[in-house]
């Protein structure tokens, strides 16, 4: 029988490896390992292959020289560039914007997307506050600079802005080694945990799911026509993470049940220029399964054409109680996420998102380029499939 199985192995090895791509092999041996993990997972039912549209991307690092060479070097060839230069009291410099377009074009990179300074730094940081603390007249002055920013964003050929609407910033209670990763270095969140400290509130108080709710409308009644009318989309992130009551005061939009908050937002406009910037790990953080639960939100979002960016972050653990962890070793198979991703047509970038740390130098760009490597493995063998 050990004769057998070996056999098996070994011509399931070399046929992949007749494919001509390294990723290929770290993918289908992923595939293979875990074929029995998700059951679940609607997409393995399906009969009729579809083009796979989607491709690798990022948004860390900006447009810097140094960057995008890495990016170059990584085959990454789509990004998110952060944002422009900051003008107070007007919005971005739109000949800043042009820089980064041309700094991006001479590595021959897409300059696919932005992200509005509404971020999950939490109101206490970002540069608007008042739009998420819901203070008139200040968070109208704030509007229009968003909507000048859509309009410089159209005039350089970006097509979407990521975005947040949160009030507190992320939450996580510490970090967690792992010696079976060489001692990389988790984020971690355990409510429990955060319970027992003390709880502060922000400079916007107190605020229910229906407030945060009003805020929100109140942003995208002002800003959707215009994106409309530049045919650019707008990405919002879910608040990170999603948790069973009020924290700090606040209550987050996408809690306690992460996929009803995710229909609720959803549904707030029917525009194609309304969506998410999809964290698959942010909503995994919401759930009990996440192995199987994600799908049929992906199927969800995704038949709606809502999805129009992708954080790919795994995890362990789930709702509650989560370390986020590489790609390959956390509850969720990502060659079954990005199947599913696949079958809804997904066509925008696939971004690595809150990449483990370590003591060794230059920790962050190895967890990013094994994280670039993982997806374009991927993708290429979804191809292949196609």
């Amino acid at each position: 029988m050990k004769n057998i199985l070996k056999n098996l192995q070994r011509r399931n090895f070399v046929k992949v490896l007749a494919s001509g791509t390294a990723g290929a092999i770290a993918t289908s041996s992923m595939a293979f390992g875990s074929q029995n993990r998700s059951k679940k997972n609607k997409s393995e039912a399906t009969t009729s292959k579809k083009e796979v549209l989607m491709k690798v991307g990022c948004q860390s690092g900006g447009t810097s020289e140094e960057n995008l060479a890495f990016k170059a070097r990584h085959g990454v060839y789509h990004l998110d560039g952060g944002m422009p230069k900051f003008i107070e009291g007007k919005g971005w410099d739109l000949e800043d914007s042009f820089r980064k377009r041309e700094a991006c074009e001479k590595y021959g990179i897409h300059l696919d997307a932005y992200h509005l300074p509404l971020s999950s730094a939490g109101i206490d940081r970002v540069i608007i506050p008042h739009i998420m603390m819901g203070k008139s007249p200040e968070r109208d002055r704030e509007i229009e600079m968003v909507q000048q920013m859509i309009e410089v964003a159209a005039k350089t050929g970006v097509k979407l802005l990521n975005y947040n609407t949160t009030i507190l910033p992320v939450l996580r209670t510490g970090r967690t080694i792992d010696p079976m990763r060489g001692n990389a270095s988790y984020s971690t969140w355990n409510y429990q945990e955060a319970l027992q400290r003390e709880q502060q509130l922000t400079k916007a108080g107190r605020a229910d799911a229906d407030e945060v709710f009003e805020r929100i409308t109140y942003l995208l009644d002002r800003i959707i026509p215009v994106a409309e009318e530049y045919q650019v989309k707008l990405g919002n992130h879910i608040a990170d993470p999603p948790v069973p009551d009020a924290y700090n005061g606040i209550m987050r939009w996408n809690s306690p049940d992460v996929f009803e908050g995710i229909k609720r937002f959803a549904q707030l406009y029917d525009s194609p220029y309304h969506g998410f910037n999809f964290c698959i790990g942010s909503i995994a953080e919401g759930l009990r399964d996440p192995e199987n639960e994600i799908f049929p939100i992906i199927e969800w979002v995704g038949k709606r054409k809502q999805i129009f960016n992708i954080h790919l972050r795994n995890i362990k653990g789930n709702f509650n109680n989560f370390q986020e962890v590489y790609p390959d070793n956390g509850e969720m198979n990502f060659f079954h996420v990005m199947r599913a991703l696949r079958d809804v047509e997904f066509d925008g970038m696939v971004m690595p998102d809150h990449v483990p740390q370590h003591e060794a130098e230059g920790a962050g760009l190895q967890a990013f380029a094994f994280a670039y490597g993982h997806i374009i493995g991927m993708l290429q063998a979804l191809k292949d499939e196609a």
